[in-house]
């Protein structure tokens, strides 16, 4: 396991050695004694888990059905679209 310390606002990147291409970039956002807000930004076709969230479809031996980072992002927009429309 790599361990890295970061402070609010910095940020580590996963995978892309070839072009240089990141598939993942993890920001801490915000620190609040126990509790770190990190923001993920991933390419449109990686999912992005809670590892909770994981192991349950992981454990349930079905292929991953779950939304990708750009289709929660398209979702996300159509509900607030809806509510500010109520």
């Amino acid at each position: 396991m790599l361990v890295l310390s970061r402070k609010t606002e910095e940020s580590v990147v996963v995978g892309g050695h070839k072009r240089f291409e990141c598939m993942l970039k993890i920001t801490v956002l915000g620190i609040d004694g126990a509790r770190v807000r990190l923001g993920f930004e991933a390419n449109k076709d990686v999912p992005v888990h809670r590892w909770e969230v994981w192991e349950q479809i992981r454990a349930s031996g079905r292929p991953e059905r779950s939304l990708t980072v750009g289709q929660r992002r398209d979702a996300r927009r159509r509900d607030e679209l809806v509510l500010s429309r109520k």
